[in-house]
């Protein structure tokens, strides 16, 4: 019989346990713990367990950190042996890091393999969590994860980038300020991650280029209306073009924060108000420029029968991006709009960092 969760639901269940703090097991052997939400007594248990923990980070931090990374892309931090929860978030949390600079000198391992913990720096970015996680090999990682009910998740399944199927749920006519002919269609992947967006406006010809947008949610810039970006602006400009064109797709993608997710986008703006510039703050929080996945809006585009765009932006990579998905860019429509005193310097950051076309 068919109940039992297949992997695409296990590591669904590894993403929502991290989130609340419960351990998951990586076959292979390895127990894994969430910096963010371990709590004192489950660190304290897992010292009984005898063996030597690390806390897994990635370059980015562990360059912050001054501390080697000799697994390249991710640094093995060994845990002392009297480090506390409060050690544990110190170093994973860039929060205090100007108050207390010298957290070291921090012990890396260079020895062995580090797939297990670049796998469980990969689930916890998947669960929207700081990059940073508790790993203590196991001699019998299946035995153990049975024993005590944890989820047991293949590490490759964990470091798979296959793009999960994005399925239509439901379309419904939405009448908008722009265009009364606007229309939302609802995307769900099989993952269980978040749900998708596509606005469309009048009824676009399918075998013409579509004027159309990749637009990552972005709650205090189209919700709030921040002024520290020029999320807001760019999306009711972008649907206000559509409206006046009479025909256009608006994909909202959940993306928050360039795919980190609001907690830690907040994260990013305590950073900025200490001085640093967007770009920097992802790399002390552990985190790349740019952790979006465009090939979501190339799937939905496809979902609904479109080959070709005209799209709205001013970032070449997501017209490279879409290229590479199948979906043709025959013109890049530049969206120069929201430029204000508060967003200046992060919009000159990211056209000399990111290569923005401002």
């Amino acid at each position: 019989m068919a109940f039992a969760p297949d992997i695409t639901e296990r590591l669904a269940r590894a993403r929502a346990d991290l989130r609340m703090g419960v351990p998951i097991v990586l076959e292979g052997g390895a127990l894994v713990l969430a910096a963010e939400t371990l709590d004192a007594a489950r660190l304290a248990d897992l010292r009984t367990l005898g063996g030597e923990a690390v806390l897994a980070v990635t370059s980015w931090r562990a360059q912050t950190l001054k501390a080697r990374a000799y697994d390249g892309d991710i640094a093995r931090i060994v845990l002392p042996p009297d480090a506390n929860l409060n050690w544990v978030r110190s170093i994973a949390d860039p929060a205090d890091d100007l108050r207390a600079p010298m957290k070291g000198p921090l012990q890396t391992v260079r020895d062995g393999s580090a797939d297990l913990h670049r796998a469980a720096i990969a689930l916890a970015k998947a669960a929207r969590l700081l990059p940073a996680t508790v790993v203590l090999a196991l001699d019998d990682a299946a035995g153990f994860a049975a024993h005590n009910n944890l989820t047991l998740i293949p590490a490759d399944a964990a470091l798979d980038t296959g793009l999960s199927p994005l399925n239509p749920i439901i379309s419904a006519r939405l009448p908008l300020d722009v265009s009364e002919a606007g229309r939302l269609h609802i995307f769900r992947p099989d993952d269980g991650a978040e749900e998708h967006y596509a606005v469309e406006i009048g009824k676009p010809d399918r075998s013409k280029p579509v004027l159309s947008r990749l637009h990552s949610a972005c709650f205090t810039g189209d919700l709030l209306g921040s002024l520290k970006c020029d999320c807001g602006p760019q999306l009711r400009g972008a649907l206000a073009q559509m409206g006046k064109e009479e025909a256009g797709v608006l994909l909202y993608l959940n993306q928050e924060g360039r795919g980190i997710g609001l907690a830690n986008k907040m994260r990013a703006y305590s950073l900025q108000d200490q001085g640093f510039d967007t770009v920097e703050a992802n790399h002390r929080l552990g985190f790349e420029d740019d952790e979006r996945d465009f090939r979501i809006g190339a799937e939905i585009l496809k979902r609904m029968g479109f080959a070709s765009v005209r799209l709205l932006t001013n970032n070449p990579a997501k017209v490279a991006r879409m290229d590479a998905c199948g979906i043709s860019v025959v013109e890049r429509v530049p969206l120069k709009v929201g430029e204000n005193a508060h967003n200046h310097a992060y919009l000159a950051t990211k056209a000399a960092k990111s290569g923005h076309l401002l």
